[in-house]
């Protein structure tokens, strides 16, 4: 009998408040995966999930931060 993999939480995984906005950015890897995943969901639920797949979670985290930097957060609004 197989069980479902772990997933792992980073802790870096955070609540991003910007222009009057909150996005939850949740990277996540599965236990017997090396790479992490970049997940970021908008207060209406609508869940963004990045193609890319990143080395470190910290990888992660600076191209959530990027994309907010460069597109704002509406990007991520519905």
């Amino acid at each position: 009998m197989s069980t479902e993999p772990e997933l792992i939480q980073s802790p870096l995984s955070q609540t991003i408040t910007r222009d009057g906005h909150t996005l939850q950015v949740d990277i996540y890897r599965l236990e017997e995966e090396v790479d992490w995943l970049l997940e970021v969901v908008n207060e209406e639920g609508t869940s963004h999930v990045w193609d890319d797949r990143f080395a470190t979670d910290q990888a992660a985290l600076d191209a959530v931060h990027e994309a907010i930097d460069e597109e704002g957060v509406a990007a991520f609004l519905d």
